[in-house]
């Protein structure tokens, strides 16, 4: 129950405005996550959307409480099971809070894996990507393209109907395993509706039969892309989200040349959600983290690693985005023919995905 002092008071109204589901002040929040001294991350690659810069960054301002990162190269479906498997584990492997793909918020908030909390930014998350009641909350988005390794590929890829060309033979792989990971999994719905399916089931059952041609013509390689396997060319040409090539190719800082591609057709909007999960051990520390990245310095972080925040349009017109972040990102229109899936597509394109992956298209990527 909060203390009724004049401060308290004022403080419990803000809240209410904003609509956070808590009855404690932002102030008795860090003081609470101080004192569990922890927050348990998962899946949180440093070179994904600029986390290596958000975690520090939050470090920096709660310098009290240890960031303990779990399996950062895991998928979304991984981030399920690691809640699911420590929900009677209070140690160092039971996740506080997880960024997993959109369809998986609402997976998660069936399953009953997480807890409500509206951040004091709630009101400039647009509707369309977070669940009402506060259980999950979207935070960025992307779009699906090609990092080229140009010193092994003359001809760079224009949109996804060229990746079948028989130059491209041993060269083409997703940043995911398309049975677990949501990256490969919309990977495969953009695939789709290059082909002119509608978003959905239609698109994932058209991406699943061009992987499957696209393995049988060799093209298609079963390892996990990275700036590293595109650097040694193993797989030279990664289809992954356009801040995440972006991140590789400013880690690979020319060493080798490498093009970044956004596909004609078939340029496809991702969207990744937030949660805090329902057995956290450290609660306030979710909490605290929430606040962060939702904030101005959090949003921002996102632009400077090429994603565009859930904010971007509010602080867009509030004048609050990093110009100089801004100047980076893929010329504007590239970005125009976008699609962005509701959720009821994402989520049968998902069952479509990982349900015939194996059937379909038959490549153990790992």
């Amino acid at each position: 129950m909060m203390k009724k002092t004049t401060m308290a008071v004022t403080m419990a109204a803000l809240l209410a405005s904003t609509g956070m589901v808590s009855a404690q002040s932002l102030a008795e929040i860090e003081a609470a996550a101080k004192a569990e001294g922890m927050l348990t991350t998962i899946a949180l690659p440093h070179s994904w959307c600029g986390y290596g810069n958000v975690i520090a960054g939050f470090k920096a301002k709660y310098p009290e409480i240890t960031v303990n990162e779990l399996n950062p190269d895991a998928g979304s479906a991984d981030e399920v099971e690691a809640v699911k498997a420590n929900k009677d584990n209070k140690g160092p492997q039971a996740p506080d809070v997880v960024d997993v793909g959109l369809a998986f918020g609402p997976q998660m908030k069936a399953e009953g894996l997480l807890q409500p909390y509206k951040v004091s930014t709630w009101d400039e998350i647009p509707e369309s990507v977070k669940d009402a009641e506060g259980y999950w909350y979207g935070d960025y988005y992307g779009v699906m393209s090609f990092l080229v390794n140009k010193d092994l590929v003359a001809n760079a890829p224009a949109d996804w109907a060229d990746l079948l060309k028989p130059e491209y033979a041993g060269q083409v792989a997703l940043a995911g395993d398309p049975r677990a990971s949501n990256q490969a999994i919309l990977a495969v719905q953009a695939a789709g509706l290059a082909k002119g399916a509608k978003a959905g089931e239609e698109a994932g059952k058209a991406g699943l039969d061009f992987f499957a041609e696209l393995n049988k013509a060799g093209n298609f390689v079963p390892v996990i892309a990275k700036a590293g396997t595109v650097a040694q060319g193993a797989t030279p040409i990664a289809i992954a989200w356009d801040y995440n090539v972006l991140s590789w190719a400013d880690e690979l800082a020319g060493n080798p040349p490498v093009e970044v591609v956004v596909p004609k057709s078939g340029v496809l909007a991702g969207v990744y959600v937030q949660g805090i999960s329902a057995y956290a051990p450290h609660p306030n520390a979710a909490k605290l983290w929430m606040e962060y990245l939702y904030s101005d310095e959090g949003q921002n972080l996102w632009l400077k690693g090429y994603c565009h925040p859930a904010r971007f349009n509010a602080m867009a017109k509030a004048g609050k985005l990093d110009a100089e972040a801004m100047a980076k990102l893929p010329p504007a229109e590239a970005y125009e023919a976008a699609y962005f899936p509701t959720l009821e597509e994402v989520d049968a394109n998902k069952a479509a995905v990982t349900g015939g992956w194996d059937s379909v298209v038959g490549a153990n990527v790992q």
